[in-house]
């Protein structure tokens, strides 16, 4: 085993790496950005060295600056993590030259699955199904649209080079394909820095499933059974489970011996995913290997009971893998959630921000959750806005599933938006649970997943208003001197401490009138309410000789409550203007996040309709279409195409006709 680990990658997989190799005796080295100079790998690891500036092309993508970290700390291997230089395999090459070990598969096969068009004529060689389609060579515009015709709309445009959702479009009519293969084109030169690009007979209600296959330089390969990975948006992962409900003995059997040939074709070593699209019958078609750990890999874990980390680290350093087929089983079932920091409500749209609460529910046999952020820590808009990996485990699907609702009801997170809710109304949807599995489920659920309206419970009134005023009174018995002037506390001479407390939730507001009669109790127009506070913002209110606990977090602009798994938010109101919200208003021609302007789709001086794409921002590597929200003349650009914007900038002036 190694001595010493480099891991060139930042974010939950280092900080998983580091766990493992810690177990393991391994000394670990991070490397970190600017803008992860103080980040959860950099502070767990033994070491850590700066390699550049935030942007990931200056510095996590430079393997030159990697080598020399590793070279001056002596580092025996490297491990690339998923993401960034993990299917480099020019990358792979370089650490050999340097006499480090990659902990990973050889530099050949990196590249033979590296294109999805060079590996999908491999597989058909090798006899793995493949799914109708074109993988040429020709990326002329007026080719692969003749191509797309032949094969039959609806398609499936794809970036050869590319993953995890990036330069990805179906598309359903000829109309819509040069649009399309452009926008596909531009996302994937940004984010793999090759635009080429197959096209696929789109299968109509697919199901994802991936199977887990290890191979060692003994020539042994084994596979860890499938991962059913069709919940998505966007074409990116937001749950998956093992193993994949409805699987048959026969079928997994039949899955995993292909996947097994498929590494077999490469001479695969060390840990790949081999994914595959199948339809509602069980046809299945290979999609693409993936030549690294993958983000989901925690489920195999869970249902295996192995570290798939150690086993990379074995077979990187020449040893033959742990186990034989025969002596892997599958005990009982786990779910994977995705915690982002992005906003369901508005087209899951990343948020970026500080992390002023984070709050994951307690890890067990049954949870884990895997993070590469501590609570001060910010979301950015440098790299992907994922929170943290939420892992369960139960018996069967069902008590995996109650699992999953329990720990999502536990999470906490306050200072970005987020998408827990959406994944507790997801995992509760009959769809999922019944399950009818397709990778439409989200867009056909729509309605269903959307934010519920809810009428607030007289008790969250309750302990919203009553967190304020405790919160109040605390800063109050914290003024330097004691100044009854300076005091925030309701003091009037001669009664007990009043306060005011207007509140706002959707269309609901409430403005409750307190009087802190003693530390410990509040009377609003006549009912006695006690209180009792507790520790991490716990806060336990008696109303009528009921209790309830909760988190209850009072801010400048709003108070969030957590109970009974709930999580509300409630605005704070200028009490001078009646169900007046503080919140600022919000336009349709500005930034909805940081990001790079991309393309001017509409012209200066053009008419458009309500609801024409105006221009493209590219955010997180994702791009996102800006349209118009009324029909009117495009008067002028505010910024050029590669120009940095900020949240809210302006886009676009359009004269409303």
């Amino acid at each position: 085993m190694f001595e010493s680990l480099l891991i060139a990658n930042r974010g939950e997989i280092a900080c998983r790496i580091i766990k493992t190799a810690r177990r393991l005796g391994i000394r670990t080295i991070a490397v970190y950005s600017d803008a992860d100079a103080n980040a959860r790998h950099v502070r767990l690891a033994d070491e850590a060295y700066r390699i550049g500036p935030a942007p990931a092309r200056e510095s996590y993508l430079v393997f030159a600056n990697i080598l020399a970290v590793a070279r001056q700390a002596r580092a025996a291997a490297v491990h690339p993590g998923y993401g960034f230089l993990s299917e480099n395999a020019e990358f792979a090459e370089a650490c050999a030259a340097a006499g480090i070990a990659f902990v990973g598969p050889r530099p050949h096969a990196i590249r033979a699955m590296g294109s999805k068009s060079a590996a999908k004529a491999l597989m058909e060689k090798a006899g793995v199904p493949l799914t109708p389609g074109y993988h040429g060579q020709d990326q002329d515009p007026a080719h692969l649209a003749a191509e797309a015709k032949r094969i039959g709309f609806p398609v499936l445009i794809k970036a050869s080079a590319g993953g995890g959702g990036k330069g990805m479009r179906r598309v359903d009519s000829a109309e819509q394909f040069e649009a399309a293969l452009a926008s596909c084109q531009r996302e994937a030169r940004s984010s793999f820095g090759n635009d080429e690009v197959l096209i696929e007979r789109y299968v109509e209600r697919p199901r994802h499933i991936e199977v887990q296959v290890f191979g060692d330089t003994h020539g042994n390969h084994v596979y860890l059974f499938e991962r059913d990975c069709s919940v998505q948006r966007r074409h990116q992962k937001v749950l998956e489970e093992a193993p994949a409900p409805g699987m048959t003995p026969e079928r997994r059997a039949q899955m995993g011996e292909t996947a097994v040939l498929a590494a077999k074709a490469v001479d695969y070593v060390g840990a790949g995913t081999v994914e595959f699209i199948a339809d509602q019958s069980g046809t299945f078609y290979f999609m693409e290997m993936n030549t690294r750990l993958q983000v989901e890999h925690p489920v195999t874990e869970m249902i295996t009971g192995l570290d798939l980390v150690e086993w990379q680290l074995k077979v990187a350093a020449g040893e033959t893998l742990p186990k034989r087929q025969s002596e892997l089983s599958i005990t009982g079932h786990s779910i994977e959630a995705r915690v982002y920091a992005e906003n369901p409500d508005n087209d899951f749209l990343p948020s970026i921000g500080t992390l002023a609460r984070l709050r994951p529910p307690a890890e067990s046999r049954a949870v884990r959750v895997d993070t590469g952020v501590e609570e001060g820590d910010a979301i950015t808009s440098n790299y992907d806005p994922m929170i943290a990996k939420l892992i369960v485990w139960g018996a069967d699907r069902a008590e995996a599933l109650a699992q999953m609702g329990a720990a999502l009801a536990r999470y906490e997170v306050v200072g970005v938006a987020n998408n827990i809710d959406f994944l507790g109304r997801l995992v509760r949807t009959p769809s999922f649970t019944e399950p009818r599995l397709d990778t439409g489920l989200i867009e056909r659920e729509k309605a269903a997943l959307g934010k519920q309206t809810r009428t607030v419970p007289p008790v969250v009134w309750t302990l919203a208003a009553v967190g304020s005023i405790a919160a109040s009174a605390e800063r109050s018995s914290t003024i330097e001197g004691g100044s009854p002037w300076a005091a925030l506390d309701g003091f009037r001479l001669g009664a007990h401490a009043a306060h005011v407390v207007p509140l706002k939730h959707g269309e609901e507001t409430q403005t409750l009138r307190g009087e802190l009669v003693s530390a410990n109790e509040v009377v609003f127009d006549g009912t006695q309410v006690r209180f009792d506070r507790l520790p991490n913002d716990g806060l336990r209110v008696w109303v009528d000789g009921q209790s309830t606990t909760a988190t209850v977090l009072p801010g400048a602009d709003d108070v969030r409550v957590f109970v009974g798994g709930q999580r509300w938010e409630l605005e704070r109101v200028v009490p001078a203007w009646a169900g007046a919200s503080s919140r600022k208003p919000t336009g349709g021609l500005t930034a909805p996040m940081p990001g790079k302007v991309v393309a001017h789709v509409a012209a200066v001086g053009a008419s458009v309709e309500a609801g024409a794409p105006l221009l493209v921002l590219e955010a997180m590597k994702m791009e996102l279409t800006i349209f118009a929200p009324h029909a009117g003349t495009v008067v002028a650009f505010k910024y050029g195409v590669g120009d940095q914007v900020v949240d809210g900038a302006l886009l676009v002036d359009l004269k409303k006709e």
